[in-house]
């Protein structure tokens, strides 16, 4: 059976030419303009995944107040905003609300639709037994690549994709330091550098909520960011003590 995807946004020519690209890839696509009729036919039944639009008609929010309402419903069903506001408060807000991406309508379709397939693809491994050649361990952090999940102290962080990719970027390689630019091809993200700095600060507090002492992500000015782990701490201050004394 094709997934169920639905897409709600307001401007009918967007809204159909969306719809018209997914069902060329196999989905089943249903339409909505508002949060009305969306609401009205999500309470019957739950597609797949949502596609939402965060301003409706005459609802400034009205796509936040959707998300919201669907997370009562389910904690897992993949939902993806695609909005033309692309200012960190949206961005922060849609993420903390519930969304699994956050993403602008400047994104080309194949873009879009790959970001669709790896939301599925995770959603179809979470109902999989984990298999250990997929599983990095570092320290107290294990990354299951096949699930596409990160736990920290054996607790399960509630991440995104992006989040996801950008942790097991930094994390593969441990002392070594990833430019902004490395964290988005690897991310499969094209964004400002401001939004990956805002990305790095979501990570960073997903992780201190489990452990008020985690610092392994370290800000490395003007280059980018690294993954430090006890050996590399020791090995960073040693490089550290080197270059001072030169």
């Amino acid at each position: 059976m094709s997934k169920r995807i639905a897409i709600v946004e307001d401007e009918a020519a967007i809204r159909e030419n969306y719809a018209d690209v997914l069902r060329a890839q196999g989905y089943q696509v249903q339409t909505f303009a508002n949060r009305e009729s969306a609401t009205q036919a999500f309470t019957l039944q739950l597609p797949h995944l949502v596609i939402l639009d965060i301003g409706l008609e005459q609802e400034y929010d009205g796509g936040f107040t959707l998300c919201q309402w669907l997370r009562t419903l389910s904690s897992t069903l993949p939902i993806i905003f695609l909005t033309a506001r692309d200012n960190d408060v949206d961005t922060v807000s849609g993420l903390r609300i519930g969304a699994d991406d956050y993403l602008t309508k400047d994104i080309s379709l194949p873009h879009l639709t790959a970001r669709i397939a790896a939301l599925f693809r995770r959603e179809d491994a979470l109902k999989q037994p984990s298999a250990k050649e997929h599983i990095l361990n570092l320290e107290q952090l294990e990354i299951d690549v096949q699930r596409m999940t990160v736990s920290w102290l054996s607790v399960p962080l509630d991440i995104t994709i992006t989040e996801f990719w950008m942790v097991h970027a930094l994390a593969k390689n441990p002392g070594f330091v990833k430019s902004r630019q490395q964290l988005m091809n690897e991310s499969k993200i094209f964004v400002d550098d401001s939004t990956i700095t805002s990305h790095i600060k979501r990570i960073r507090k997903k992780f201190i909520k489990i452990d008020q002492t985690f610092d392994c992500i370290e800000t490395v000015y003007g280059m980018g960011y690294r993954w430090n782990t006890a050996n590399s701490n020791a090995t960073n201050h040693i490089t550290s003590s080197v270059t001072d004394q030169e």
